[in-house]
């Protein structure tokens, strides 16, 4: 038969990374594309008796269904780490599990945005969550990124133009570009929010991998109104398999939260649940985070080192003080995507920039390399071969 697929479908298109991805399973290819903690520091042990102690002593919480708003404890011990370690959460505050991180961005948008609605993203930004916004038939719309956060100048012209309902970013390490949202810029959002009545959703993956520099407030610890949605996971600090994540929002967001979850998934998986509780609890989960940061900073110094060395003229890339990824840009006449496709037939894949853009039909210069996945030899060699087949494609071009 002939399927007539939903409207609100049309426009999606297959993750380019999930695509490029694809690569990894070809043999000899180094993937500079993912956005993986690296294997090595994934406490895959610890993780494997928590399993079978649960599955010994307590296989009924494990395997059965369970309350959409996650597992007690565990929302429990998030929330008041939350408050102890980043000063987020308010009295009126609410907190859900999600699967991953990126279940908050689609449940906020099922919850408060029409068909038809404004949202507002950093430009670039996460090509997961852009998707999820789009899956809701939005006006979604880029605004230009600066070296310390968004353009206010643009996002203000944007917001005048009325029915912007969300804006989302990442202020931390931003994903692609790395760069971290000034504290100036971080209270000025706020002041906009409230001037304008809008939602901000405060995206934080990777604020617990800062290896160098001196941490920012998150703009949720100075929301005094409830205007923040804050989104955090465990992916890339326990396990992204496991998808673990969890939003701290205004209770009431959170019960409509729980509504929209309810027809998605009914809750998150259980075992991964009771893993991750059963990691911080017994374990030593701030000495964890200590030895992940330092394996990343390692990882972010292998790459950089060969790029200070090797990165033709023409080229440069943004320095970094945390996350899982370096942003290069090319020549201004340079389409990325070109480039990324002639890197793979040399058994290399990188992210071209135009993949995080709100606008997929724009050419990007920019290239996303990610670091922390990579075996340290293969993000020696694959780092190199991306040097060399820069400066032959600038020279070709």
């Amino acid at each position: 038969m002939e399927f007539r697929f939903s409207k609100r479908t049309e426009g999606l298109k297959p993750s380019m990374i999930r695509e490029i991805l694809k690569y990894s399973s070809v043999p000899g290819m180094i993937s500079l594309a993912a956005g993986s903690p690296p294997s090595e520091a994934l406490p895959s042990k610890e993780l494997g008796e928590i399993a079978a102690r649960v599955l010994a002593e307590n296989p009924a919480a494990a395997l059965q269904y369970s309350v959409t708003e996650g597992y007690s404890p565990l929302r429990e011990l998030t929330a008041k780490r939350l408050r102890e370690k980043k000063g987020i959460g308010r009295e009126t505050d609410g907190l859900i599990i999600t699967s991953g991180a990126q279940q908050v961005m689609e449940l906020t948008a099922k919850s408060l945005l029409d068909s038809g609605d404004t949202i507002l993203t950093e430009d670039p930004s996460f090509i997961g969550s852009l998707n999820a916004f789009r899956s809701y038939g939005v006006d979604l719309r880029g605004v230009p990124l600066c070296e310390d956060g968004v353009d206010l100048e643009a996002l203000e012209t944007e917001l005048k133009r009325g029915n912007v309902k969300i804006f989302y970013c990442i202020p931390n390490f931003q994903n692609p570009t790395g760069r971290v949202t000034s504290l100036e810029k971080r209270r000025k959002l706020l002041e906009l929010a409230r001037e304008y009545d809008f939602v901000i959703i405060e995206d934080d993956p990777y604020g617990d991998t800062r290896f160098s520099g001196e941490p920012l407030p998150s703009i949720k610890s100075l929301d005094t109104e409830g205007r923040v949605v804050y989104a955090g996971s465990y992916s890339k600090v326990i396990s992204p398999g496991l998808r673990v994540g969890y939003c701290c929002a205004d209770q009431r967001l959170i019960t409509r939260m729980t509504v929209c979850k309810q027809v998605s998934d009914v809750h998150t998986a259980m075992l991964s649940q009771l893993m991750v509780y059963g990691f911080l609890t017994q374990y030593d989960f701030d000495a964890h985070l200590e030895r992940l940061r330092a394996v990343y900073k390692s990882k972010a110094e292998i790459m950089t080192g060969i790029l200070d060395r090797f990165l033709p003229e023409g080229m440069s890339y943004e320095k970094i003080e945390g996350g899982l990824f370096v942003w290069c840009k090319m020549p201004e006449w340079v389409n990325s995507a070109d480039f990324c496709t002639g890197l793979v037939k040399k058994n290399v894949a990188a992210v071209p920039g135009a993949a995080f853009l709100a606008d997929e039909s724009q050419v990007s210069r920019f290239v996303r390399l990610n670091f922390t996945a990579p075996k340290d030899e293969d993000l020696r060699k694959g780092t190199d071969i991306f040097c060399r087949e820069a400066a032959k494609f600038l020279a070709k071009e």
